[in-house]
Parts: C-alpha cells; sequence; structure tokens
C-alpha cells in the first residue's frame, strides 16, 4: 500500500510586534542629516551677531566668543582621536597629552626659536609628533592592562620635567613661551582675525572626525574593535594584536599633535600646563561624558567640558551665585566642583554618555503614548 504524504508547507514567519518594529518616522529620516546641519550652522556662526546673554559674553561673532568657541572645537577633535585609543581599541593611556603638547611645543619652538614659518614649521610638529608616539607605543604595547597605563604616565611625566625645567633654553619653564607672531601669515595674526582661526579649528574637527570615521568603518576598524572586546580571538586569527595597536596608538598621537598645533596658534603660545596628566584625564571624562565607542559622543563630550571649564569661571564670581547663602554660594563658586557634579549626574543618569540621550528620550516619549498606556 503506497503512502502518500502531504507536501511541505513552509510555516510563515513570525509575526513581530509594532512596539518592537523600529520605525524610522520624521526623526528617522532625519537623523542622518543632522551632522551636515550642525556643520553649516558652525559655517555660518561667524557672521551671526546674535547675543545669548549668560551662554556668551558677547556676540557670536565677537573675538572673545570665537576664541572659545575655537577652543572647543579643538578639543571635540582631540576627544574624538583619544576614543580612536579608548572607546574603539579598548586602550587606556595615561600620556596623550604629550603628544597634544609635542604639537604645541614643536610648533612654538620651531617659529620662535629656530625662526621657520608656520607652513614648515607645522609639518614638522606633526611629524615629529607622530613619530614621538610611534616610537612611545612601541614600548609601551609590549605591557597590557594597568601597565601600560603606567608605562604612557610615565613618559607623559617625563615630557612634564622637561618642559618645566626649560630643556635646553626651549621651553620657557614655568612661565611658558609666546609665539612670535613674525612667522605667522597676516592672516592668523590680531583679534580682528579670530575668525580664521575658528575656521582652522573647525576645519581640524572635520579632518579628525573624517579620519577616525574612516578607520573604524574599514578591516582595520573592525580588527581595533575585536581587540576591544577580545584580544585573544584576533590573535587566534592569525592577525598581530600588537600591530594594529601600534597603529591606532600612532595615529591616534599625530592626530593629537596637528591638534596642538591649531591650539597654539589659537592661544598664542605654549604653557607647562598642557603636559600634565590632569589634561589626559580630562580627555577621559570628554569620552565617556560623551559615550566611548559613538560616532559623535567623544566630539560633544571634549565641546561641553571645555564651554563648561571655561565658562564655570565667569558662572562662579557672577551676582547670581554671590547672592545665594554661603553654603550653597562656597561650592557654586568652584568650577571643578560643579563640573564634577555634572560629570557625575550625567554618568549615573546617561551611563552611556550624551550619545544615549537621543534613544532614551524615544524611549521615554514611547512610554508615554495614550496606545502603549492600553497595551500595558
Amino acid at each position: 500500500m503506497t503512502e502518500v504524504k502531504s507536501p511541505e508547507v513552509s510555516a510563515p514567519p513570525a509575526a513581530v510586534p509594532d512596539e518592537l518594529t523600529e520605525q524610522p518616522g520624521r526623526w528617522g529620516r532625519l537623523r542622518p542629516f543632522l551632522p551636515l546641519v550642525a556643520l553649516v550652522v558652525a559655517l555660518i556662526l561667524p557672521y551671526s551677531t546674535l547675543h545669548l546673554p549668560g551662554i556668551f559674553e558677547g556676540a557670536l561673532n565677537s573675538p572673545g566668543t570665537l576664541q572659545l568657541l575655537a577652543v572647543c572645537l579643538v578639543f571635540g577633535g582631540l576627544a574624538a582621536g583619544y576614543d580612536l585609543l579608548f572607546g574603539r581599541t579598548g586602550m587606556l593611556s595615561f600620556g596623550h597629552a604629550l603628544y597634544f603638547a609635542a604639537g604645541v611645543y614643536g610648533t612654538d619652538i620651531l617659529i620662535t626659536r629656530a625662526g621657520l614659518p608656520l607652513w614648515q614649521a607645522a609639518p614638522l610638529a606633526i611629524v615629529g609628533g607622530t613619530i614621538l608616539a610611534g616610537l612611545l607605543g612601541a614600548v609601551a604595547l609590549r605591557t597590557v592592562g594597568i601597565a601600560f597605563a603606567m608605562v604612557t604616565l610615565a613618559f607623559a611625566q617625563v615630557g612634564a620635567i622637561l618642559v618645566a625645567r626649560d630643556f635646553g633654553g626651549l621651553t620657557g619653564g614655568e612661565e611658558g613661551l609666546p609665539l612670535d607672531v613674525a612667522g605667522l601669515p597676516d592672516g592668523l595674526v590680531g583679534v580682528t582675525n579670530t575668525v580664521n582661526l575658528y575656521w582652522l579649528a573647525l576645519a581640524y574637527l572635520v579632518v579628525v572626525v573624517f579620519v577616525v570615521h574612516r578607520v573604524s568603518g574599514s578591516p582595520t576598524g573592525r580588527v581595533l574593535a575585536g581587540l576591544r572586546d577580545d584580544e585573544r580571538r584576533i590573535g587566534v586569527l592569525g592577525l598581530d594584536p600588537y600591530r594594529f595597536k601600534l597603529v591606532a596608538f600612532t595615529l591616534a598621537g599625530g592626530l593629537a599633535s596637528a591638534g596642538g598645533v591649531v591650539y597654539c596658534l589659537i592661544v598664542g603660545g605654549a604653557s607647562p600646563h598642557i603636559t600634565s596628566s590632569e589634561l589626559t584625564l580630562s580627555l577621559l571624562v570628554m569620552v565617556v561624558l560623551g559615550g566611548p565607542g559613538t560616532r559623535w559622543g567623544p566630539v560633544l563630550g571634549g565641546i561641553l567640558y571645555m564651554y563648561l571649564d571655561h565658562r564655570l569661571v565667569s558662572f562662579g564670581t557672577s551676582d547670581a551665585v554671590n547672592a545665594l547663602p554661603a553654603f550653597l554660594s562656597r561650592p557654586l563658586s568652584q568650577p571643578l566642583f560643579v563640573l564634577g557634579t555634572v560629570f557625575i549626574l550625567a554618568v549615573y543618569f546617561f551611563p552611556g554618555g550624551l550619545a544615549s540621550l537621543a534613544p532614551r528620550l524615544a524611549l521615554l516619549r514611547d512610554s508615554l503614548r495614550p496606545g502603549s498606556r492600553q497595551q500595558g
């Protein structure tokens, strides 16, 4: 007797609940264009005479405001470069300020002491800082974990001591080294040309973001992400973790040196505080505040941190703070206290940094919809 088999019919795919399906919506369609919108706003900002009391001391196109924004942009790029080490490769370096200082002091020394023009001094300072990062990284990366962090800190302390003791009579010691404007183009000298320094800082930020994103999206970037998650797996695949980490370390050092060149032009010289380990710790705070390993988090964290670091000084001496009771006015008059409080609150309520703010607000918005309440 022949057995008749019924034809096999594949089961339909399981239906995904609507609340678990990502809806593009208006925000989802506009989100890819937000970086372009931010860039356009940054480009037209120097032409605006808008005055925002309490946020900036003068109009948006005033020299003081443009200089503050330029410094914020530089540190936004510096934080993005540091995130290439910490957030994307998982390397905790306590000596990243050394390569930033190499760009600052290298540019200043070559222009002021050696008499070179900017177009020669800047590339030499960047190349020198990159080579320094490569050489020191080749030594430091022989260690891992906390030992690596301590070795990078030791190198940075050596650099800070050399600068403070005026090694070779080049650095100016504790007084710093003012920049000789004779070696600069006329367009970068004077208060009226602060806008050109702003353009330069914005260009630096764009270049750093472009380089970091291209590296992160490349096969090398995927290997760096693998090193961050599990270095042993990369070794099992036949790849050399040391070489990839050295590439990331050297590239991050070169980007920091380029930022040092721009910073030297903005502030008009070099000072010993940029060689301290506190600057590297500030970079770490910037990255954590913005969101390590994210596309725009470190940039936002760097800009916000430097803005607060500068503006909280004026806030602490304002009439509004002085009018408060003593138990409030005294701590609020200390910028580091306010900045530390902001950082603690941000980490507590937004563990993923500023980059996680939009998804959390979206979840909160969805939970407050009438339809979601009825379904619950």
